[in-house]
């Protein structure tokens, strides 16, 4: 097939790295000397800016759950625009916001804002050691919480030979610049070890401020927690006095109205929002009981920030989540996203690629060739082959259909994708499939 036409998509790369390191504004957006530029987005596409539209699997990292350039969305902004954006105090439209969430999501009942998935949970964080006088936090291998110094260890950019044996897990740091003093502060478990866990808190749960998982891995390819896995999270956390911090910023309003908290039956003390939450706008929220957000206190418990609250990501927010809360979004997306999981494993057992796909039909992940089955955490998940699945998707790329492709983040759904989406997604991995092993086996 003829390469897709890039020439403008080049020309503007050149410009960004002549101003922004390695012409990026997030490091994971860098893919290289072909690093797209969208000029435009609609519904379930992106545009890039030679022209050349791709379904959208991606959506952002997640955030566009009802499609691009929602008009829903879009004409609440406008509205809200109209009175301006900022005003250092409190206004009707976050207010709203807040009840709809604590309506939605279980376990809620305090809603605090922040501006981005980072954010959240270093505030949320901050509150579990002012609420338990403790310092320290376990998080899982492979789940990733955002930039900040506190947690950016043994994410899914760790490799394997820095995480230390199975009994005795190591903290990776996954940055330079964080402070060494960091690490002392972190103990880091493998995701759904119900029984390191176990003997993690029993042993040391007077050190132990938090515990922080993503209840989906969400990147480590949509791993799902094992039976039992999050349910015994909340029972060490009530025995002893812990805070259990689950991390909705992927899952929240995704797979359920409710998040996590109501598909899994599992509430945490503090739950933190933002990808779906807005669909795309800025803004992201720390949930929880009235016991452990009552710790926040003028003067007394920090937390704020300048544009928390702003009524452009409220409006936004307000809008989305009574999309979602008030029409059959959700359950488009899980019927466009079941088809679209079958038909990739029906694509990939025809073509003789051993696979697992892992997560719910909102976000799923592809794992190729697994020498660990079933897949139940990141140290199984670097046991596959992620080069044969980055020509997978490059190829995919080449006709029409962009998903990540670092295997280890999910496939997004939107509900603006529609069934003939789906059949051009399916007919685009049937021949990508074959090219991607003709290149990769060369």
């Amino acid at each position: 097939m003829a390469p897709l036409k890039l020439d403008q998509t080049r020309s503007l790369f050149q410009r960004a790295q002549a101003v922004m390191p390695w012409g990026v504004s997030s490091n994971f957006r860098y893919w290289g000397d072909d690093t797209p530029v969208v000029a435009r987005a609609a519904g379930a596409y992106i545009w890039d800016a030679d022209g050349n539209r791709y379904i959208d699997y991606r959506l952002a990292f997640g955030p566009i759950i009802l499609g691009h350039a929602d008009a829903r969305v879009t004409q609440r902004v406008t509205e809200a625009l109209a009175n301006g954006n900022l005003y250092a105090h409190t206004h009707p439209l976050e207010i709203e916001v807040a009840e709809r969430i604590a309506a939605m999501c279980p376990g809620v009942d305090k809603v605090r804002y922040a501006n981005s998935g980072t954010e959240a949970t270093l505030h949320a964080l901050r509150i579990a050691r002012a609420h338990t006088n403790r310092e320290k936090v376990i998080k899982f291998e492979g789940c990733y919480h955002g930039f900040h110094d506190y947690l950016l260890f043994s994410t899914s950019t760790t490799p394997g030979g820095s995480l230390g044996s199975r009994r005795s897990p190591l903290a990776a740091q996954n940055s330079s610049g964080i402070p060494s003093a960091m690490r002392d502060l972190v103990i880091s478990l493998i995701y759904n070890d119900i029984d390191l866990l176990d003997r993690t808190v029993r042993a040391r749960w007077a050190e132990i401020a938090a515990i922080i998982v993503e209840p989906i891995a969400g990147n480590m390819a949509a791993i799902m927690p094992a039976p039992g896995f999050l349910e015994h999270i909340r029972k060490l956390c009530d025995e002893y006095g812990i805070v259990m911090i689950m991390d909705e910023v992927k899952t929240g309003f995704r797979i359920a109205r409710g998040g996590a908290a109501e598909r899994f039956g599992v509430r945490g003390d503090l739950m933190t929002y933002a990808k779906s939450l807005a669909n795309g706008f800025p803004l992201a929220a720390i949930g929880g009981s009235n016991a452990v957000m009552g710790t926040i206190e003028p003067g007394r418990m920090a937390q704020g920030g300048t544009y928390c609250g702003n009524a452009v990501g409220a409006a936004a927010a307000l809008a989305t989540l009574d999309v979602l809360a008030h029409t059959d979004a959700l359950e488009q997306i899980q019927a466009r996203g079941t088809r679209l999981m079958q038909g990739l494993g029906e694509v990939l057992t025809e073509a003789g690629v051993e696979h697992e796909i892992t997560g719910l039909p909102a976000m799923f992940g592809l794992t190729l060739e697994p020498r660990v089955r079933p897949v139940r955490d990141y140290r199984d998940m670097l046991e596959s082959n992620p080069a044969l699945y980055e020509h997978l998707i490059l190829a995919m790329r080449e006709r029409g259909v962009e998903a990540e492709p670092d295997w280890r983040e999910p496939f997004f759904l939107c509900a603006a994708l529609s069934d003939a989406d789906v059949d051009e997604t399916l007919n685009a991995a049937n021949d990508a499939i074959k090219a991607a092993k003709a290149v990769y086996h060369k």
